[in-house]
């Protein structure tokens, strides 16, 4: 059984910068694929970045682009998420999701598993 365990969240200034943590376990990930999502109040669940456990391609949402890195550890089986010049539209709560395959997608219902999520508030 696949475990996800974001940690990492938490309240920043417009500007500033947050790293998310996603602990995996359960299985071996070198196939997966690793997403990070994102859910605002009465909004849909968004895409914000992804990448290949194996290989490390990444991928990531236009609004993010340029300000959030995705990464992952292979050791610690961990991806992280670093966020910086964060503004008060990245304000939600963020999800760690695993894919079985190694195709990078940016829809959730592509994706297998879930962490329980991370609260982001970005106060302006």
């Amino acid at each position: 059984q696949v475990q996800l365990v974001e940690s990492g969240g938490g309240l920043v200034q417009a500007g500033g910068s947050l790293r998310l943590s996603c602990t995996a376990s359960g299985r071996t990930f070198s196939s997966y694929t690793m997403g990070w999502f994102r859910q605002a109040p009465g909004k849909e669940r968004e895409f914000v970045a992804a990448i290949r456990w194996s290989g490390g391609s990444t991928m990531y949402a236009d609004s993010v682009t340029g300000r959030f890195t995705i990464s992952r550890d292979n050791a610690k089986n961990t991806m992280y998420l670093e966020m910086n010049s964060l503004k008060p539209e990245d304000t939600a709560v963020y999800y760690c999701a695993a894919r079985a395959r190694s195709s990078l997608m940016v829809s959730p219902v592509w994706y297998d598993y879930w962490g329980q999520g991370t609260q982001v508030t970005v106060s302006s």
